[in-house]
């Protein structure tokens, strides 16, 4: 676990946190120094090299590598997109929905799964959707769903909605059973703890840089099982997914043998510049560390809110990152708290606060202080 010295250092790269009690890494993680300098290389590079093309390829080989290691995965099971829904689509686009046509999900996926999948019907695709319980998915629900003729299991490592957190590794071997596939989305999960997609034994994962990776918005990745690459011919592509990307063949389809064939366009240059240098960060303080942090700032502010009877959305075993209460008038609780320097964000009737390693117990009081101010706008357990 960091010292306090070490967490003393490392808010110190981030300026926003001088000025703010930042607890919004579910929406956007805090700008660091070290980011700022990726654009600054970014700018360099374009403004001095003879080739630049040339020297952005490598920076974007390069990324790869890098978010392969950091999910336990080989570089040519990733593929760089722009979006989780750009990562999410050509999967979609490239499955057949004939014998196996059942997609079954929770209500807590976020939106832009649950339209993908919703989108897939005219194709044959029909969608399941679990109900929550008491805002949790038990995974008996998905035992009880998931047959032979259920084709993918769309699955949140963290709701957006309430900070609960699957069991993964039960589901997979579920679905894994009747030979279903499991498309984990990791948004709001990944660069807060160690990551082994090998481990977990997912099909497919899918995460953006712009959260907890603390990188920029408009850049994502996507994982696929090396064994399904192959398998799986989107019929959403571009001249990157190409296996001769400079070819320039006009008359001739022929994708990647490896993830890039999932890949859109032209990638987003400026924000793999943005983005490596942020992973390189969270690399060099340990994601055992990042877990132990968040989980100590989450057990304290949970602890602190069952204490003021406010009532919570996220359970309460919870280690985080995201904490979601329940408000009355959630737009007036977070004009509130604006007004008070703390950055939060809301969805539907649920406050949400998120933690990340750069994140103090200071942080945590200073929310509780707030919400004991404020008790006439939350819902009380």
């Amino acid at each position: 676990m960091l010292t306090d010295e070490q967490i003393s250092e490392l808010r110190s790269h981030f300026p926003i946190l001088r000025e703010k009690t930042y607890l919004y890494s579910c929406s956007q993680g805090a700008l660091s120094d070290a980011v700022e300098a990726g654009m600054r290389a970014y700018a360099a590079s374009w403004r001095t090299s003879a080739s630049p093309w040339d020297e952005w390829m490598e920076i974007y080989e390069a990324l790869r590598a890098d978010f392969a290691r950091f999910i336990h995965a080989q570089p040519d099971e990733v593929a760089i997109v722009t979006s989780a829904s750009a990562g999410i689509n050509p999967i979609a686009s490239a499955l057949r929905f004939d014998e196996r046509n059942k997609v079954v999900m929770s209500e807590y996926e976020f939106p832009t799964m649950g339209h993908i999948w919703l989108a897939q019907r005219p194709r044959g695709a029909q969608i399941h959707f679990l109900n929550g319980v008491n805002n949790t998915v038990p995974t008996e629900c998905y035992e009880r769903a998931i047959d032979r003729r259920t084709c993918m299991v769309p699955l949140t490592h963290v709701s957006f909605v309430n900070g609960f957190r699957s069991d993964v590794a039960a589901i997979t071997r579920i679905a894994h059973a009747t030979g279903a596939y499991v498309f984990l989305d990791g948004y709001q999960d990944c660069g807060t703890r160690p990551l082994d997609v090998k481990a977990l034994g997912v099909d497919f994962f899918v995460t953006g840089t712009l959260k907890y990776l603390l990188g920029p918005p408009g850049l994502g990745f996507l994982y696929v099982r090396r064994e399904l690459i192959e398998s799986l011919t989107p019929t959403m592509t571009s001249w990157m997914a190409q296996r001769e990307v400079f070819a320039f063949n006009t008359k001739c389809l022929d994708p990647a043998p490896d993830a890039r064939r999932f890949e859109g366009g032209t990638p987003s240059i400026p924000n793999i510049y943005f983005a490596r240098p942020a992973l390189e960060l969270l690399c060099r303080i340990g994601m055992e560390n990042v877990a132990a942090q968040i989980e100590r700032l989450t057990r304290a502010f949970l602890e602190g809110v069952r204490d003021l009877r406010i009532a919570a959305k996220t359970p309460a075993s919870s280690v985080g990152p995201l904490v979601v209460l329940r408000s009355n008038d959630a737009a007036a609780l977070l004009r509130n708290l604006s007004a008070r320097g703390l950055v939060v964000s809301t969805r539907h009737d649920g406050v949400r606060f998120a933690f990340h390693v750069y994140n103090t117990l200071d942080d945590v009081h200073a929310a509780l202080t707030s919400l004991e101010d404020n008790l006439d706008l939350m819902v009380r357990s």
